[in-house]
């Protein structure tokens, strides 16, 4: 293990200077205090939590949390090496099921809409009661023209008009107003 430029071959050497580099460091951010078994060591303190945290860095990151005890520090350091191929197994399954949902989602995707032929008839029954039930008093139903979407009236173009009941209560009141 090296820390502060240190070579420490003894494990109690080792812990105590792991727990000598916590006391120097201050404030959350992260500082490299050292390396071991080819990973650089970056500790920080939680203020929240109230304890300190160091993470191993390679090409990825693998953090532990810190005890007083310099020999637990060590075992726990070495517990987060050792749980590192159960990690990548974990990672790679997953990674697996995620490129089969991406496969079937692809096969899914290429196939017909099986209830297709049933919601045109069905959108073809709708437009017809619509047409029933929008009939004018003379008992005369609206053209086909006027069931194509583009002529019927946009409901968002009616929600962005300014509402007509507000104005006609306006123009009641500044009446009343006048009349006093």
């Amino acid at each position: 293990m090296l820390i502060k430029n240190d070579t420490l071959t003894d494990k109690d050497n080792a812990g105590a200077a792991l727990l000598e580099a916590c006391k120097e460091v201050k404030g959350s951010e992260s500082v490299e205090i050292g390396s071991y078994r080819g990973f650089s060591m970056h500790l920080s303190f939680d203020s929240f939590n109230r304890e300190f945290q160091l993470t191993l860095k390679g090409t990825m990151s693998h953090p532990t949390r810190l005890g007083m005890d310099a020999r637990g520090n060590l075992i726990r350091i070495d517990n987060v090496l050792a749980s590192m191929p159960e990690r990548l197994k974990a990672v790679t399954d997953q990674l697996d099921n995620l490129y089969n949902q991406q496969a079937a989602a692809k096969a899914e995707l290429g196939k017909p809409f099986p209830q297709e032929q049933e919601l045109k008839e069905k959108t073809i029954r709708l437009s017809t009661l619509d047409a029933e039930l929008n009939m004018d008093a003379g008992g005369h139903a609206p053209s086909i023209d006027a069931l194509c979407k583009k002529d019927r009236p946009s409901i968002l173009d009616c929600l962005k008009q300014p509402p007509k009941i507000g104005k006609e209560l306006k123009v009641k009141h500044e009446k009343e107003m006048e009349a006093r």
